[in-house]
């Protein structure tokens, strides 16, 4: 057969919305030829529950639980994440130690989402061990967490005015062990994953992002940094007491999987920092501030946004003085994020379309609000 008899035809794949490497209910079509991608086109909203419209609905304090929703794997920031514009829109000032225990558990929970990105990630290419490894160090932070607000998934945990409840007795020494347990077990993923050869082939110049197109398209967190720029809003845009502590923020050189993947690598260690610190200087004192139950801010509106695992997440609320928001709108780093997937997949194999996607790490539910 001669060249001008080999004739391949343009057509259509559906990736989703089952797809185990989708992470969740997403779906997309791919327009092919061959093994290569001419075209892809991100189909979400088979998750959506309306979490905006149901804020209107309900009191500020009933809120916070859904808040939990919005990104399950990391449901410390959410609550964070609207309780701290409701506090600037009231001018509440949260106790010093209530702010403390709120980094404790927002990095934390970072390390515990990256962990679940690191795992999943490398069970997309085929490696099982990372998973295993992730999952037992996440065991434990989830030990922790449960220890303070015993919930292991969905927290609620954060309050306007500060948290729900003291650290429990122990605790401090618990989480101090863990920081020491897990510095050098960062190096144990490293010497599996960073320098495998099957692994540097499969992420290596794969899914280049471009930093303008990356700045166009709105993307945030670890996808931004891995471009080269060194954008993170507790040290730009500082909040809470992340003014406090010394930590670096990692970026990438290339924007490729590979550098979003060596970028989260290292925020799992710089978080670890974060923790330590706060940990030896926590001060004492009130974890809450007096709120009424019947909770009214005046008549206004906030915009708030703070540095979540997958990006950028902010809440915009408009109070008309009565317990329950006007209107709430949420920013959420997952639906800028995958809004990039038809740039990152033109001209690559539909492999690699597992790699890219993974090295996003979006969470559904982010998209879908």
């Amino acid at each position: 057969m001669n060249k001008e008899e080999m004739k391949t035809e343009v057509f259509e794949v559906n990736m989703g919305p089952q797809h185990p490497s989708t992470h969740g209910v997403c779906r997309f079509v791919l327009k092919m030829d061959g093994e290569q991608i001419l075209d892809l086109v991100p189909h979400v909203g088979y998750l959506h529950r309306s979490l905006e419209k149901i804020a209107e609905n309900r009191t500020y304090l009933q809120y916070i639980p859904f808040t939990d929703r919005i990104d399950y794997v990391s449901a410390m920031f959410c609550n964070y994440a609207f309780v701290h514009p409701v506090e600037k829109l009231a001018g509440i000032e949260v106790p010093e130690r209530a702010e403390y225990i709120r980094v404790i558990m927002m990095e934390l929970n970072r390390i515990a989402s990256h962990l679940v990105w690191f795992g999943t990630f490398s069970l997309d290419l085929g490696a099982i061990t990372p998973f295993l490894y992730a999952f037992r160090e996440r065991e434990k932070i989830l030990d922790l967490i449960e220890l303070v607000c015993g919930q292991r998934m969905t927290f609620n945990y954060f309050r306007i005015g500060g948290v729900s409840r003291d650290l429990p007795d122990g605790f401090i020494k618990k989480a101090k062990e863990f920081v020491e347990y897990f510095k050098p077990r960062v190096d144990e993923y490293e010497d599996i994953l960073t320098n495998n050869p099957i692994f540097l082939g499969r992420t290596k110049d794969i899914g280049i992002l471009d930093q303008k197109t990356a700045i166009n398209f709105s993307v945030t967190g670890p996808s931004l940094r891995g471009t080269g720029l060194k954008w993170d809003l507790r040290k730009d845009e500082p909040y809470s007491v992340y003014d406090r502590f010394d930590f670096d923020i990692p970026t990438g050189k290339k924007s490729d999987s590979w550098d979003r993947y060596i970028v989260r690598i290292e925020e799992m260690r710089e978080s670890n920092k974060i923790v330590e610190q706060a940990l030896d200087s926590i001060p004492s004192g009130d974890f809450k501030k007096k709120v009424p139950l019947t909770f009214k801010p005046p008549s206004g509106e906030v915009y708030s946004r703070i540095e979540a695992p997958r990006g950028e997440m902010g809440f915009y609320i408009i109070s008309d003085g009565s317990p329950k928001p006007y209107r709430v709108k949420i920013r959420t780093g997952s639906y800028n994020n995958i809004g990039v997937m038809p740039v990152l997949c033109k001209g690559v194999l539909i492999a690699d379309v597992v790699v890219i996607f993974g090295s996003l790490d979006v969470v559904m539910p982010e998209v879908d609000r």
